[in-house]
């Protein structure tokens, strides 16, 4: 094997940042976790083609003689391996004592030291301007103080503001006399305001974010920076990206991409037009020698920012990175990376510094041929399907879904939303699970496909009209009312479950909880139904945070009787965040109220339901 008593140090280091229990023995749970501490989400069946490559005995596991195998080859440039880029990048997570029950057994927990910095960073650049956080910001880098920082909710509430506008109404934030209750109400506002974005925040509670539990902390402030610096890669928001579409692809095409693929293209189309041969495939090892930045850099940034070719001249790989930062700064795009992180190749920092380098200078020519008959308004993502977008990723669904339509086309997310709602309706054994192989693998989607609208039949779904074939060919009309269905059934079923009478709860049993809870506190607001006009002006959904929790709402803020359609929007924006605030974890928008969408009113109303149950 040949390893030098330093590699084969290095490589045991490796192995043991990787093996969270010290049995010497690294399972797949273990590198499950290494890679989502790392910010890759690697489903297990990839996870179990990386240990079949390095476990020559065959029992599941890697032991440290087969890893410093796997690390001679890599070192040797005689193999990759898909594990390497991860156990580079092991010793960069930092640990700390449990957060769950299980804490007292010894369980750990790590977290990154770099993403802490690079987060904090990007906390102290987008929120520099906002007048009321002066005297909290900036945050020390070059510490863990990022934890203390979000303890109170306010940092985090501005956070998701910058990264999806107007998501939380300021008017609902204790910013005064705070203490232990209202700092629990700005943090449980945070969670499902972040839910409400497509956060996956299973097993994070307001107290985490309050105990500022690094783990948990981090891993929702990615989130929330990802949607936001991702949120700006789209058709919609820059139609020049037409300009990557390769030959004989169409719009539909680029529509199938995720955001990170869309991103690759279009540092591979700024290497074509710099007239630099190299190609990138990842945000890893394809861009440690920093050549790639050095050349995207230069071919993006303005005349006269006085940007050069000269980190190409540096001369190790870290004096390189350390050169093509300062090119960075140039155009003040530094955020995210320090040298280490692009050595490293950071999955997580590397995208997030490229997507920034994406929305400040894209640098894309307009097409020829121009953008043809194509209304944009066609192609981009309405405000129904955005809900429904986020509503899946919240609840943790992988793959994370880009497009409602190309994403579901194997069924796979939908079939784990069901199990969800019911668990253990779903017999996986039935499921095709991907990678498919290229022959035959349309036909397996649809094999799943018809097992979805099989299953959620036994449900009780309304499937008249909806076969496999349609959820497999993305017809718009009938995958949304599968999926608004599967939301209703998901609402349902919770309150079902508080309600522990083993009834089931129809749109009728809601009305008639809204009017004789309504009643029962002396408001003077109703409702006849989901549909009643009355309900645009949030005062019936206001009335209720006051029933469940009273004093909640400041009534001062709210608009009596809104006759303009400002005028409900401002009170619409105030009672969905105190629906928020007090619990309810609620997907519906603004808009939902102020122009009385009925389904999606029945969900808020659902929600503030489920939450009184809750309290009981």
């Amino acid at each position: 094997m040949g390893l030098t008593e330093d590699q084969r140090k290095e490589a045991t280091e490796q192995f043991n940042a990787i093996d969270a229990n010290g049995d010497g023995k690294l399972s797949a749970g273990e590198i499950s976790n290494l890679f989502k501490n790392l910010g890759e989400a690697v489903p297990g069946f990839k996870v179990r083609e990386m240990i079949a490559e390095v476990d020559t005995s065959g029992n599941g596991l890697i032991e440290l003689d087969e890893f410093l195998v796997m690390f001679g080859k890599v070192a040797s440039n005689k193999k990759t391996y898909g594990l390497a880029d991860g156990a580079k990048n092991a010793k960069t997570v930092k640990e700390v004592g449990g957060t769950s029950q299980a804490s007292a057994t010894g369980t750990k927990h790590s977290f990154s030291s770099e993403e802490t910095g690079a987060f904090s960073n990007w906390i102290n650049t987008i929120l520099a301007q906002d007048e009321e956080l002066q005297s909290r910001l900036p945050i020390n880098e070059d510490s863990d103080d990022l934890f203390t920082s979000v303890h109170d909710g306010i940092i985090l509430c501005k956070l998701l503001n910058s990264a999806v506008k107007d998501t939380v109404d300021e008017r609902a934030i204790n910013k005064k006399k705070l203490n232990m209750y209202t700092i629990h109400e700005n943090q449980t506002l945070v969670l499902n305001s972040s839910s409400a974005i497509g956060c996956n925040i299973i097993n994070i509670g307001a107290q985490d974010l309050m105990d500022g539990k690094p783990h948990l902390v981090l891993g929702l402030v990615w989130q929330i920076i990802r949607i936001g610096l991702l949120s700006k890669i789209s058709i919609k928001e820059n139609p020049n990206l037409a300009a990557l579409l390769k030959d004989g692809e169409s719009l539909q095409d680029l529509l199938r991409l995720s955001p990170e693929q869309i991103l690759v293209r279009w540092v591979n189309y700024q290497m074509d037009a710099a007239g630099c041969a190299r190609r990138i495939n990842n945000f890893t090892k394809d861009i440690t020698d920093s050549e790639v930045y050095t050349h995207l850099i230069h071919q993006i940034a303005p005349e006269g920012s006085g940007v050069s070719l000269a980190p190409l001249a540096a001369g190790g790989d870290t004096e390189k990175a350390t050169a093509v930062l300062q090119e960075a700064d140039k155009i003040d795009c530094k955020s995210f990376v320090r040298p280490a992180d692009i050595v490293s190749g950071h999955p997580k920092l590397n995208l997030a510094f490229v997507a920034n380098l994406f929305n400040t200078y894209p640098h894309l020519e307009a097409s020829d041929d121009g953008l043809g008959d194509i209304d944009l308004g066609d192609m981009a993502e309405t405000r129904e399907e955005r809900t429904f977008r986020n509503f899946m990723n919240s609840l943790g669904v992988n793959p994370f879904v880009n497009s409602i339509y190309e994403d579901v086309r194997d069924s796979i997310v939908l079939l784990q939303l069901l199990d969800k709602i019911k668990p253990g309706v779903v017999e996986w054994s039935k499921v095709n699970m991907p990678p498919f192989k290229t022959m035959g693998a349309q036909m397996k989607a649809i094999e799943n496909c018809n097992y979805l609208v099989t299953v959620a039949k036994t449900m009780g779904f309304s499937l008249v009209g909806i076969g496999g074939t349609d959820i497999n060919s993305g017809n718009k009309t009938l995958t949304l009312a599968l999926l608004w269905q599967i939301m209703r059934a998901y609402t349902i079923a919770l309150l079902e479950s508080l309600a522990g009478d083993g009834k089931s709860i129809t749109d009728n049993d809601i009305v008639a909880w809204v009017n004789s809870t309504l009643s029962a506190k002396g408001k003077s607001s109703n409702i006849s139904s989901f549909k009643d006009s009355s309900i645009s002006s949030s005062r019936a959904v206001l009335d209720i945070v006051d029933c469940i929790k009273p004093g909640a709402p400041n009534f001062e803020l709210v608009v009596e009787s809104p006759s303009t359609d400002e005028d409900k929007m401002m009170n619409a924006k105030y009672a969905i965040s105190m629906c928020r605030k007090i619990g309810a974890r609620t997907y519906a928008l603004p808009e939902d109220l102020t122009e009385v969408k009925p389904k999606m009113v029945m969900t808020i109303f659902a929600c503030l339901m489920s939450r009184s149950y809750s309290k009981k």
